[in-house]
């Protein structure tokens, strides 16, 4: 049986993928429609094979071949930290038929982070529609000081020496999820930037540092072994996945909202209708049972937003690290 979270996940997805429906009757494709079924499409996931990114392009390759009955392949271009698959799409034809699937950071933090970024996100991509996100988790170290949110943070008042931070990497998603956090309560917490999420976690678990923000997918397995203590989820919902843990809105922090989520974009100059058959598409396939599924068994739910709206999310993500990131002087290894 669906829980009720579930089923309105589903509800709204379906309201999503009928709000970019073409007022064209069902079995009368659309000219973009007809456009895209002319030719094979390339799915860029800009890093390894078995992440989510690559997880997803496979889920959105699938989904196209199936439905414009043209192959669909996923070219992985890992290095560079994903600049190198970014250039691959930049530097397509935009005809609709090379895609980029693309994590957060690399729209919404890079441009900042980076002292010679070379794109202009706007100017060298068409944002198509976000796809899915795992909310992030605030997580410690069992402990007297960390079983509760309040807990911590009136330890952390009484005595900051004793508290710090661990995260993924300098710049990273993580890493600015703590230093928002920091600034939003006034705390003073220290970061100490590991060389990826596993070493991290290993260290917060054997109480070498005492807390950390880490992505739901990693950290769960650990909350529920009772090795770490999930404190709150900041995102602005519960997540489906683990909907025991309180967002930290609801525990009276504002202004965290902070998911790792996963896009997709075409390259400039493609045709707006191309664009919004490509995201009524993307958002068919996060609609059926089957995506779902194994998108909830990495702790992630589908979260489709027409073309202009996840335009706008993205502008107004990238105003707020530019602010966290200029404020703590922060810059990529």
């Amino acid at each position: 049986m669906r829980t009720p979270i579930s089923m309105l996940s589903r509800f709204l997805i379906l309201t999503v993928a009928g709000c970019l429906a073409n007022v064209a009757h069902a079995d009368e494709p659309s000219a973009a429609a007809r456009q895209l079924a002319q030719e094979r499409f390339t799915i860029v996931a800009p890093f390894p094979p078995g992440g989510p990114v690559d997880v997803l392009s496979r889920l959105l390759a699938e989904s196209l071949q199936k439905r414009y009955g043209q192959a669909a392949v996923v070219e992985n271009v890992p290095g560079g930290a994903g600049n190198p698959g970014m250039d691959r799409v930049r530097r397509a034809r935009p005809s609709g038929h090379t895609l980029l699937v693309i994590p957060a950071g690399n729209l919404t933090i890079n441009p900042t982070l980076m002292a010679n970024f070379p794109f202009r996100i706007e100017r060298d991509f068409a944002a198509v529609t976000m796809l899915a996100k795992a909310p992030n988790v605030l997580v410690a170290h069992p402990s007297a000081d960390t079983t509760t949110l309040a807990a911590l943070v009136a330890a952390v008042r009484a005595d900051p020496k004793r508290f710090s931070y661990a995260s993924p990497g300098i710049g990273s998603g993580l890493h600015l999820a703590g230093e928002l956090f920091r600034q939003q309560l006034g705390l003073d917490l220290q970061h100490v930037p590991y060389k990826g999420t596993g070493p991290a976690i290993n260290d917060v678990i054997a109480g070498v540092v005492p807390l950390m923000f880490s992505n739901l997918p990693a950290a769960l397995p650990q909350v529920r072994a009772g090795r770490l203590v999930a404190l709150a989820i900041t995102d602005s919902t519960r997540s489906p996945v683990a909907p025991d843990i309180p967002t930290l809105a609801e525990l009276g922090v504002d202004g965290v909202v902070v998911s790792s989520w996963y896009g997709l974009m075409a390259p400039a100059g493609t045709s707006p209708d191309v664009v919004v058959q490509l995201a009524r598409d993307a958002a068919a396939a996060l609609a059926t049972e089957a995506v779902t599924r194994q998108l909830s068994a990495q702790a992630m739910t589908a979260s489709p937003m027409t073309p202009a709206a996840f335009a706008a999310h993205i502008r107004a993500e990238t105003a707020t690290w530019e602010k966290v990131i200029t404020a703590r002087g922060i810059r990529a290894d």
